[in-house]
């Protein structure tokens, strides 16, 4: 999924960088702000409750997946949310949504915050071969994402320091996209944690 307008030689390197076939153009909400107001994996697509019909009917027809809107009355899904093909977290304020996140990405969900923040889908990015999360994040914290998403979580900073993943990353189970400021010692355990 990329925004509409995005600029033509952006997605061929995107599209040659990712492995995928062919991007779906969209707004959400009539904006470019894509991350932020869905979630998705290889079961379903959520976005976010002021999506229109037509941007839903675009988003299903390009991903053929199950597409709805997340019962929220909270806008930045994906800031809330991270899934894999194996389980997802949802921050604590969307506990009332539970069992629609199962129902469209069908995977088991459970309700957790990271380092106190209830931003919890800033604060860690997930495939289905790894995951990376703050690096604030306690050890405990770390062992209850990996068992939820079944994989390995590791702490980084992206971007020269950036202590948020999500603001900077752009990953599948193939390949991962980062901000140009993102130094070679964060490349390195990006690499190691992603198993690319």
């Amino acid at each position: 999924m990329l925004p509409l307008g995005f600029a033509s030689t952006k997605s061929d390197m995107l599209v040659k960088y990712l492995e995928i076939s062919e991007p779906t153009y969209i707004s959400i909400a009539g904006t470019r702000l894509l991350g932020p107001m869905m979630v998705m994996n290889n079961h379903g697509i959520l976005v976010s409750s002021v999506a229109s019909d037509e941007e839903i009917n675009i988003i299903r027809k390009g991903s053929k997946l199950k597409v709805e809107r997340l019962e929220s009355k909270y806008t930045a899904i994906g800031n809330l949310i991270a899934a894999n093909d194996h389980g997802a977290i949802i921050s604590p304020l969307c506990s009332d949504v539970l069992e629609q996140v199962h129902n469209v990405l069908d995977v088991p969900v459970s309700s957790i915050s990271v380092c106190g923040f209830v931003q919890t889908g800033s604060m860690v990015v997930t495939t289905n071969k790894g995951a990376v999360i703050h690096p604030s994040a306690s050890e405990e914290e770390i062992k209850s994402i990996s068992e939820i998403l079944n994989v390995n979580v590791e702490p980084v900073t992206i971007n020269g320091g950036i202590p948020y993943p999500a603001s900077g990353i752009i990953a599948n189970s193939k390949s991962i996209i980062v901000g140009n400021l993102t130094t070679g010692p964060e490349l390195i355990m990006l690499s190691r944690a992603f198993k690319i």
